[in-house]
């Protein structure tokens, strides 16, 4: 996984050539390739919010709710937990915010740990979601999709097997080319479904709202909504936040794509407080309505929430809800591809995967072969699993590596107190949000040791493969070979070369190292 890293370094700080052509004139003509190859900053305070919001809007809000009235066991709790996930996102958000002005790298989680905790607890995070976490998020959304657009073509049924992955795979192909081919259209696409998934949940609140109007809200009252049809135990409740964390789930993706943002100091932490409390509320709302007009028993044999919803209180007009979903499904879809792109990106930039993963297209300057990894992946998860056991694999992966994270924040306060931070949370957020997470990962292990199990198992295989792959220098050069001839074959078929950093927009140690350090690591290794 080292890659060729003897002639990195110095292909890395190559300026590309760009192609020339010759007109009538004799003159010599550029093709428009940019001046520099390297990750644009296109995005602004609204793609921003759009990425944050379009990340935590895909599926989960019309999964989870199933999930989350399951293990509460009534409907006063569900809605309990579903205002407490959105402040303890709101919670760690803030610790991200100061992590992402503070350490200014893409990668998120990824750069933050391995920036704190060395090598190792970084690469453990990046193998466990690359091979699993963010593979099985984006197949859990594409299937969504799917069984929403298909649904009105089978309403007494469940979408035929077949049908729905291919037409998942389909959409996570197309959407893969999309950003392939250029991160101004990505972003738009981002924005304009963002928009429309607003939209579809406004629809429903709307119309939920009409039924408490005219007196449709007997379930709400509290006698009825606490009245439990069954007693949930302290790790079923556990069991609910994670359903709920993965409705949630998303709300730190803009720090995987720092780089990319315009003015990130000032737009990160911006886009964080606009985004997390208008999801929230957006979430709750839903919900009421949902249960404004649904009963449990309702709710919980349904196998598209949104669409019985549609066809209990709009009639004629119902097939505009599994449109509406698979809109958002499809907004979330591309944002997730977006942002988990930058992540195998970054880990690559590190040295934990290979060289040929941090490289981008050399006029589009988009990373392709990162993307396709992520396309490949979720294709093969997609077809393995049942949609809500895979929610509870990703959904543990998730609340551990924010923990983890986050307890690094904490590590680094300690470890490098004069260190430069723009913003600088109440010590309160961290330790309250760390409560809760011990509390909940606890008993969800108590619970589910099984799933939780398997969450760790998938995890610490990662520990091998870094001895072997990154911690190893000394491999036999045939191996090196190898590396240096794949990394070459996949440069001429994808067009794709290192980026280029310009040593004024690299970080100096003043603005993001204290005084003891002598060097910073912005560029990556080298």
């Amino acid at each position: 996984m080292d890659g060729a890293e003897r002639k990195r370094g110095v292909r890395a700080r190559q300026e590309p050539q760009a192609p020339r052509s010759t007109m009538k004139d004799g003159k010599v003509k550029k093709d428009a390739v940019p001046e520099r190859v390297t990750l644009k900053k296109e995005i602004g305070l609204l793609s921003a919010c759009t990425i944050i919001i379009g990340n935590i809007i895909g599926s989960g809000i019309f999964i989870s709710p199933k999930g989350v009235l399951e293990h509460s066991g009534s409907v006063g709790l569900a809605l309990v937990v579903w205002v407490l996930g959105g402040g303890i996102a709101a919670l760690g958000s803030l610790c991200y915010a100061e992590l992402g002005v503070t350490i200014p790298k893409s990668g998120g989680d990824y750069s933050y740990v391995t920036e704190i905790f060395g090598g190792l607890v970084g690469f453990l995070l990046l193998w466990s979601a690359v091979l699993i976490m963010y593979p099985t998020t984006l197949a859990v959304i594409a299937l969504t999709f799917s069984n929403y657009v298909l649904q009105p073509a089978f309403p007494n049924c469940v979408p035929p097997y077949m049908a729905t992955r291919m037409l998942s795979t389909t959409c996570i192909i197309f959407l893969t080319w999309v950003n392939c081919f250029s991160v101004r259209l990505a972003t738009r696409i981002q924005d304009i479904f963002t928009v429309g998934k607003l939209l579809a949940l406004g629809l429903i609140i709307a119309v939920g709202l009409l039924q408490i109007y005219k007196g449709n809200y007997e379930g709400l009252t509290p006698q009825i909504a606490f009245e439990f049809y069954k007693t949930p135990s302290v790790g079923q409740i556990a069991l609910a936040f994670l359903q709920a964390s993965f409705a949630f789930s998303g709300w730190n993706f803009l720090n995987y794509v720092t780089e990319e943002v315009v003015d990130p100091r000032r737009n990160l932490p911006r886009a964080i407080y606009i985004s997390i409390p208008l999801v929230t509320f957006v979430y709750t709302l839903t919900n009421i309505a949902y249960f404004s007009s649904m009963s449990p028993e309702e709710l919980l044999s349904s196998n598209a929430v949104a669409v019985t919803f549609g066809e209990k209180l709009l009639g004629m007009f119902s097939t505009i809800m599994p449109i509406s979903v698979a809109l958002s499904t499809f907004g979330g879809i591309n944002g997730y591809l977006f942002t988990s792109s930058r992540l195998c990106f970054s880990g690559a930039r590190e040295g934990h995967l290979p060289s040929l993963l941090a490289m981008i297209h050399f006029k589009s300057c988009t990373p392709i072969p990162a993307l396709l990894v992520c396309c490949t992946a979720t294709i093969v998860i997609m077809c393995i699993g049942e949609t809500h056991n895979l929610i509870n694999y990703v959904s543990f992966i998730n609340y551990l590596s924010y923990g983890v994270t986050i307890a690094g924040l904490l590590y680094y306060r300690w470890k490098k107190p004069n260190l430069y931070r723009p913003i600088k949370v109440s010590l309160l957020v961290p330790v309250c949000y760390l409560l809760f997470w011990a509390l909940l990962l606890g008993f969800s292990l108590h619970s589910e040791p099984v799933v939780c199990g398997v969450g760790l198992v998938i995890m610490l295989t990662g520990v091998p493969v870094y001895f072997l792959g990154v911690h190893w220098k000394d491999k036999p050069k045939c191996i090196y070979d190898f590396i240096e001839w794949a990394t070459h074959l996949g440069q001429r078929v994808f067009f794709v070369v290192f980026p280029h950093f310009d040593p004024i927009e690299i970080a100096t140690p003043t603005e993001w190292t204290d005084k003891s350090s002598i060097t910073s690591k912005a560029s990556g290794p080298v």
